[in-house]
């Protein structure tokens, strides 16, 4: 189902309005003779994370619905990598059943477009090479939360992200095996191995996206991320990884890889995913959802704390490019102050952690971070208005209030 569509029975007004209509809307209001106003103030319950995804820390995610969960802010913490176990999940489909993991050596994927076209197992992807590469991980609709004209589908803020270590042969390295890339082949389309429904066309709903074959360079067939072999909720045995590309595009259970003349069919490519303006619907003459812009966020302080010195501190990243560097506002924008980097750099796909040390007088703080990529792309104060709510990186939208006593 493309992102564009609602993916729980609440709709996007319902989460973010958390009033009394809202809970009406959701059947909570009204029960045991309670008024509107008892039940809207009533604390409501967390979801409970999916059966594929259990193992995961329910304190550091939000379960918006059984196929979207997202980092809570204040759960990415001042480490590079982010752990598996606080990590969002967004699925297009349902998750395949588990059982495709009981023999993840014999998983096939068909390599097509190449000079010798066929099936390899993961078993045979290991014998073509290995690499490590840490990239961000965004959701496409990452900050959708921001939009005032509220676009369908999941509400994300910042937690729709994380930077995580992905291990797998490189995709170059298996067509080099096969002979090459045969000639005139312009992208590079992933077919995902979800289970598609009986009754319909497939091409309506299978996850198959088509990249440009520039992203040949550096993508990745992974089978293993943070460490451990890859689990379910994250595309394993066999995941498609193009550093610097959104999440949709790092095909996850990938069952073909073709490279192609022409961009692929699939309704989640050829409407699925584009910059609508708002209020239009999406066609294939508009453009596609592929590379990340340069994004930066501030994860703490917010809310309320004492007078004193304190650590601001975020992650910024570049998509395609690294980070040059960071700047912090007090005052939501008015005036800034660079920030230094921490911890590792795992290179130009994954993202940095910075932090500004400031001593804060009582009073009432906007916080904001700005980024600059290598490419000296800086980041935007303004969003970029579309209908589905993509690629939000303005750091106005991404800024946090913070009050000192």
């Amino acid at each position: 189902m493309s992102d564009t569509l609602k993916t729980s029975a609440l709709g996007r007004r319902q989460w973010l309005a958390g009033s009394a209509g809202a809970l009406a809307a959701a059947g909570l209001a009204g029960f045991s003779g309670k008024s509107a106003a008892q039940a809207a103030a009533a604390p409501v319950a967390a979801k409970p994370l999916p059966a594929y995804a259990a193992w995961k820390d329910p304190a550091s995610l939000i379960v918006h619905s059984a196929g979207t969960l997202e980092t809570k802010r204040s759960a990415f913490g001042t480490s590079v990598v982010t752990p598996a176990e606080r990590l969002y999940v967004r699925n297009n489909l349902p998750a395949p059943d588990a059982s495709i993991l009981d023999d993840r050596e014999g998983w096939q994927i068909a390599i097509e477009g190449v000079k010798q076209p066929r099936s390899l197992t993961l078993r045979e992807l290991r014998t073509l090479g290995v690499e490590t590469v840490a990239t961000v991980l965004q959701c496409s609709g990452n900050g959708r939360g921001f939009f005032p004209n509220k676009p369908s589908g999941t509400p994300w803020t910042v937690g729709a992200a994380g930077c995580v270590l992905w291990s797998g042969v490189p995709l170059k390295a298996v067509a080099q095996a096969l002979g090459g890339v045969d000639q005139g082949m312009r992208y590079l389309t992933g077919t995902g191995g979800e289970k598609l429904p009986e009754g319909i066309d497939p091409k309506s709903i299978v996850v198959e996206r088509s990249l440009p074959i520039r992203a040949l360079e550096d993508a990745l067939l992974a089978w293993e991320m943070n460490g451990a072999p890859l689990s379910l909720a994250h595309g394993g045995p066999l995941r498609l990884i193009v550093p610097g590309y959104t999440g949709v595009n790092n095909i996850k259970y990938i069952r073909r890889l073709a490279f192609t003349a022409a961009e692929t069919d699939a309704r989640i490519m050829s409407h699925g995913y584009r910059i609508s303006p708002p209020g239009a619907k999406a066609d294939p003459s508009q453009p596609s959802v592929l590379e990340m812009g340069v994004k930066s966020w501030i994860n703490a302080p917010e809310g309320e704390l004492r007078a004193g010195l304190v650590q601001i501190h975020g992650v910024a990243f570049g998509g395609l490019h690294a980070v040059r560097r960071v700047e912090v506002s007090l005052d939501g924008g008015r005036r800034w102050q660079e920030a230094r980097f921490v911890g590792p750099d795992l290179g130009r796909f994954a993202w940095r952690q910075f932090v500004l040390e400031a001593r804060l007088a009582p009073g009432r703080y906007q916080l904001a971070s700005r980024a600059t990529d290598m490419a000296g792309h800086v980041q935007p104060e303004a969003r970029l208005e579309n209908a589905g709510g993509y690629n939000n990186t303005s750091w106005a939208d991404h800024a946090v209030q913070l009050t000192v006593a």
